[in-house]
C-alpha cells in the first residue's frame, strides 16, 4: 500500500466511531496476555442480591450491567457525559441509577451507604470511598499503572508526555489506601505485553486513550506509524508494555 492510501486508511480509523467503553472494534486486532487475577470472579464473588453496589466509572455499564447486579441497590458513577447519557438511557431498566461526578473527592452518596465498592480503571479518592462504604464493606479496583504504554507513546510522540504519573502504582496506592484508613487484604502488580497486529488497530486505540497519547493524531505522528508499519510487517505486530495492579481493601469494623 502506498503513503497516501496508508494515511488515508489511518486518519479513517481515527475517526472510527466509540460509544461507552467497548473496544469490540478492535478486538480481533490485539493481542493480550491475560492478567494473574480474574477481577470478574473476584467482583461476582463479594456481592449477593442484599448487597449495596457502587461502582465508580462505569464507561458506558457495560461491565457493570453483565454482572445482573442487584436491583434497586445498584450505583454507577460516570464523569464523561456522553457516557453519561448513555447510561442514563440504559442502566435504569436493570435497576441501577446512575449519578454523574465531577471531582473524586466529592461522591454524591450518603456516608456509609455501600457494602461494596469497585472500580475498574477510574481514579479515586481513598478517603472519599472509605467515607461511603459501611464499616467491614469492601473496595475492589483494578489500575492502569503509570508504566502503561510509556515507551510506546514515546515513540509516537517523541517525548515522555503521558498524564499519569509514572510513580503511580501498586505500593503508591496501597499507601494510600492505609493512609485512608483501610487494611489491605490482596495486593499485585503485573506487567502484561498487548500487541496490535496492524497499525490501524493502534491509531484507533491512541486516539481513544487520549490521556496515555496527548497530541496524538495521525498527521503528526505519521513517520512514527509508517516505521511502526514496517515493524509489524517483520515481527507480526507492535508490542507494548502495560501496567496494571489489584487492590482488594476492607473499611474495618468500628469506623465511621
Amino acid at each position: 500500500m502506498k503513503e497516501g492510501q496508508l494515511k488515508a486508511y489511518w486518519e479513517a480509523e481515527e475517526k472510527a466511531g466509540f460509544q461507552g467503553w467497548d473496544f469490540g472494534y478492535i478486538q480481533h486486532r490485539v493481542k493480550e496476555q491475560p492478567l494473574p487475577w480474574d477481577y470478574r470472579a473476584l467482583v461476582e464473588a463479594s456481592f449477593s442480591e442484599k448487597t449495596t453496589l457502587l461502582d465508580m466509572g462505569t464507561g458506558g455499564g457495560e461491565f457493570l450491567r453483565s454482572l445482573h447486579p442487584p436491583a434497586g441497590r445498584t450505583y454507577a458513577t460516570e464523569a464523561y457525559p456522553p457516557n453519561v447519557e448513555l447510561c442514563r438511557r440504559t442502566l435504569p431498566a436493570y435497576g441501577i441509577e446512575v449519578r454523574q461526578v465531577f471531582e473524586d473527592d466529592k461522591l454524591p452518596f450518603e456516608a456509609g451507604m455501600f457494602d461494596l465498592v469497585i472500580n475498574r480503571h477510574e481514579s479515586f479518592s481513598p478517603e472519599e470511598v472509605f467515607r461511603v462504604l459501611k464499616p467491614g464493606g469492601r473496595f475492589i479496583t483494578q489500575q492502569v499503572g503509570g508504566r502503561n504504554n510509556r515507551e510506546l507513546a514515546q515513540t509516537l510522540l517523541g517525548a515522555d508526555v503521558g498524564l499519569t504519573a509514572p510513580c503511580f502504582d501498586m505500593a503508591s496506592a496501597a499507601q494510600s489506601l492505609g493512609s485512608a484508613g483501610f487494611a489491605v487484604e490482596q495486593a499485585e502488580e503485573c506487567f502484561p505485553v498487548l500487541t496490535f497486529l496492524d497499525v490501524g488497530a493502534l491509531v484507533y486505540f491512541a486516539r481513544v486513550i487520549a490521556w496515555e497519547f496527548p497530541g496524538f493524531s495521525v498527521d503528526r505522528c505519521f513517520d512514527a506509524l509508517r516505521r511502526l508499519h514496517e515493524e509489524a510487517g517483520h515481527c507480526g505486530g507492535i508490542a507494548t508494555m502495560e501496567h496494571r495492579f489489584l487492590l482488594i481493601a476492607v473499611k474495618p469494623d468500628g469506623t465511621r
